[in-house]
């Protein structure tokens, strides 16, 4: 095989390590944002969840099965994070759909007033900013995704 062939070959990335090079920063914080939000959701859910076995909510049977519900819902936004810090193209529509998700809910948190209001503000915050990054040319080139540049 030809030195330039090999070079080629040694500088391409493969499908299981992802792109070549460092991290971008974008990318690096919409990771880190995706499963912050990811760890938030399991943490209600067990708050509910453990909310529904031992204490005493109006209903437990439905406190239980929204703990359930939401420590499941966080498997997504979690296994989002783990692709974008891996740098998976794959990762980033998990991640988008999470942050389109979460507008409706910091939307519904804010009209609710009250402590929740705080609480709809950043959660709306961080979604506008993580879809910002992940849009970004930086990100989107780091996860693979756009034109490529046949040489």
């Amino acid at each position: 095989m030809s030195s330039s062939k090999q070079n080629r070959t040694a500088a391409a990335p493969t499908p299981a390590s992802g792109p070549a090079g460092p991290r971008p920063r974008r990318l690096t914080a919409a990771a880190v944002l995706t499963g912050l939000e990811g760890l938030a959701l399991a943490a209600l859910g067990g708050y509910m969840l453990v909310d529904g076995l031992t204490g005493a909510p109006d209903s437990p049977q439905q406190a239980e099965m929204g703990g359930i519900t939401l420590i499941v819902l966080a498997l997504l936004p979690l296994i989002a994070a783990r692709g974008l810090w891996l740098r998976r193209r794959w990762s980033r529509g998990p991640s988008m759909i999470t942050q389109i998700v979460a507008l409706p809910v910091a939307w519904t948190l804010i009209n609710g007033g009250g402590g929740l209001l705080a609480g709809g503000i950043v959660l709306g915050v961080v979604a506008l900013v993580v879809l910002a990054l992940l849009i970004n040319p930086t990100a989107t080139e780091a996860l693979g995704i756009g034109p490529r540049e046949d040489t």
